[in-house]
């Protein structure tokens, strides 16, 4: 094989090796690409059960609420004049944390219920893999712990005894904000997938699948696409430490980001999504993932972007077609 340049850390979109190996996008020859790593511990045997929530640092958090209640259907469930807790239909929370020192919004961290919660069992065996984790209990019955990933990543596991449980009542609070435009009616159903921007992609994605028993699709060579249990998906993407350049590029590594997520929707019309966003002033940006028109594409997407400059996506896709867009972008055979 010839000197290769690095799969770069900086790629945050598509796979680069989506259209072939041994290409210039992709110079590593598949087998390179695609070959494994060394787990970075022993499996803990938990599944991941549902999501507890998602935190964003927002310049003006009551305005990203507005936002995300009249475009996605969220449901404000609390709102404590520092922060505001949205319910994501019946399967997921978002926290918006007033941030005034952002000029965007961010997401900062992602809590996960895990099954077979025993806390003193759980620190141990987080410890037991080099891990250092940090409680964080509500004295009302939630319990969880903070850990780091490879890359520094805040990621909290937690009992189901938080937003988890709340979301059994249903959310009935009134936002102060007023709506930034009419509602569309649509239903947030699914986490089509975390747009997850690391260092060392191989690595992060060992951390997760042993650690929260997150499963596999395929790892194309600059990223690898997870099944976080039946929650959604996660595209781990990053440099490939089997690339011989790996590790002597003078930008030194960056600390691990969500650039996007994108969120599945109901009732989808591929023209009639793009026609509300437009009616509302927001531009909706085409994303297939292929060259293909968005008509006969496999993956359907666009994007758009929120008050606080967050790059949201909104797609098709659903707990029933979840492989639609690692289907789409497998890579082609060297």
């Amino acid at each position: 094989m010839a000197a290769a340049a690095p799969l770069a850390v900086s790629a945050f979109g598509q796979g680069r090796c989506r259209d072939g190996y041994a290409t210039g996008p992709c110079p590593l020859t598949r087998e390179v690409a695609t070959a494994s790593i060394k787990p970075l511990f022993a499996p803990t045997g938990w599944k991941t059960l549902a999501l507890d929530h998602i935190a964003f640092a927002t310049p003006d958090y009551r305005k990203e609420a507005a936002f995300y209640i009249a475009l996605m259907g969220w449901k404000l469930r609390h709102d404590d004049g520092k922060q505001a807790v949205l319910d994501i239909g019946d399967w997921g929370s978002a926290v918006f944390q007033h941030a005034p020192e952002q000029k965007t919004a961010t997401l900062t961290s992602f809590c996960f219920v895990i099954d077979r919660w025993n806390a003193k069992q759980v620190d141990a065996e987080l410890r037991k893999r080099g891990l250092t984790p940090v409680a964080d209990n509500d004295g009302k019955g939630f319990e969880s712990f903070h850990v780091k990933d490879p890359d520094g990543w805040d990621c909290q596991i937690g009992n189901g005894d938080g937003f988890a449980k709340s979301r059994k009542t249903a959310a009935t609070e009134k936002l102060s904000a007023p709506a930034p435009f009419e509602s569309t009616g649509w239903k947030t159903v699914w986490l089509d997938h975390f747009s997850y921007g690391a260092t060392d992609y191989k690595k992060t994605a060992s951390f997760y699948t042993n650690l929260l028993g997150w499963g596999q699709t395929y790892d194309e060579g600059s990223q690898h696409e997870l099944l976080m249990g039946d929650v959604g998906d996660i595209i781990v993407r990053g440099g490939n430490p089997n690339s011989p350049d790996f590790g002597k590029s003078a930008t030194p590594p960056r600390r691990a980001r969500i650039d996007h997520i994108s969120f599945g929707i109901s009732p989808w019309d591929t023209d009639g999504v793009k026609a509300e966003l437009e009616k509302r002033g927001l531009r909706a940006r085409i994303d297939t993932s292929t060259k293909d028109d968005i008509h006969v594409a496999a993956f359907k997407s666009y994007h758009t972007t929120t008050p606080n400059g967050f790059d949201l996506q909104i797609s098709y896709v659903t707990r029933e077609n979840r492989l639609a867009l690692p289907n789409a972008v497998k890579p082609k055979s060297a």
